[in-house]
């Protein structure tokens, strides 16, 4: 689930007038060959492994039309500390680690209106560095963070006990692959598109990070240009993914997702970008309000944009509902040509 991030990929400034601070990415990037169209808005999956191991569901952003392959590539490096509380003395549910997630998008167009998609990541999860950081981080602003006062240090801890005190514990997981997920898309003229997506049971981390199944989704994005300056995109989406694993009698199978979001022009070649992405809940009836809640987040950063459609873009993911299933700082780093 996404939260407090970072969001990066890579492009060619498209004016001149952006100027200095820049210059080191356009040299770089124009050793990089094949342009073509860009995404207006990142990629956006949940990383907390307790959505990972639910949902198939995720914001696809529409593909423009173009020859050849086009690639997106991702990194996400979360810090989250969750406590569901039974009672005052009670602890029903503890998520406290930091988790990677290395992600490779393709697709390629098959005619002008079909195109497929193939997708692969590979991560894990740890005791992480960034806790010391992030009390630093919330003190300046004043964040009040209640879940992190009394856990020690980076320090991973990972479990669930229902109501008759029975305990399901996770450890922590080296590097590992993630689910692979092909789909097949339709574009709606210019400003829609449909993709049938699929992931595949190939992960590698086991019970508490992994689906274990199949998953399947139906992703709708729109897209308009409200000006030459300001893009919208949005998303309604929906999910299936069959019970598996130890919490299979708390789990949900069908899954909603709606997205809205926009990017404009700042100045020069920089661009500005904010999308909002609200999930349905992943479980029911845990007793752990993060685990039954809904998941809404909103994504925001900025973006270098060049003619070529390559990208740089670097932002944060912050949790908008502290009481639903969340990651306290999500870096998200990109590159897409």
């Amino acid at each position: 689930m996404p939260s407090h991030g970072l969001a990066v990929c890579w492009f060619i400034p498209e004016e001149d007038a952006l100027r200095h601070p820049v210059r080191w990415a356009s040299l770089a990037l124009a050793l990089v060959p094949v342009p073509v169209a860009a995404q207006s808005l990142p990629l956006l999956h949940p990383v907390n492994p307790v959505a990972e191991a639910r949902s198939g569901v995720y914001f696809q952003p529409l593909v423009p039309r173009g020859p050849g392959w086009r690639v997106a590539t991702g990194l996400d490096y979360a810090s989250m500390v969750e406590i569901g509380l039974r009672s005052i003395t009670d602890t029903s549910y503890l998520l406290d680690a930091e988790v990677l997630r290395l992600n490779l998008q393709v697709t390629r167009d098959l005619s002008p209106e079909y195109f497929v998609t193939g997708e692969a990541w590979a991560g894990g999860a740890y005791n992480g560095f960034l806790d010391g950081f992030l009390d630093w981080y919330h003190g300046l602003f004043g964040i009040v963070y209640p879940e992190r006062e009394g856990r020690p240090h980076n320090r991973f801890r990972y479990f669930y006990e229902n109501a008759d005190g029975v305990r399901t514990g996770f450890s922590r997981r080296g590097f590992g692959l993630g689910d692979l997920r092909v789909g097949l898309g339709r574009r709606h003229g210019e400003v829609a598109q449909s993709v049938l997506s699929v992931t595949l049971p190939t992960n590698t981390m086991g019970d508490g990070f992994a689906r274990g199944v199949p998953s399947f989704s139906l992703l709708n994005t729109y897209r308009a240009e409200l000006t030459r300056r300001l893009v919208y995109e949005g998303s309604a989406s929906v999910g299936y993914t069959p019970r598996h694993g130890p919490l299979s009698r708390y789990q949900d199978r069908v899954f909603f997702l709606g997205t809205s979001g926009a990017r404009w022009r700042t100045v020069g070649g920089l661009w500005s970008f904010a999308n909002l992405y609200l999930h349905s809940p992943y479980y029911s009836g845990t007793g752990a309000g993060q685990l039954d809640r809904w998941d809404f987040t909103i994504d925001f950063g900025w973006m270098i944009r060049g003619k070529s459609g390559r990208e740089f873009r670097f932002g944060m993911t912050e949790d908008l509902w502290p009481g639903g299933p969340a990651v306290d700082a999500n870096f998200r780093l990109g590159y897409a040509f």
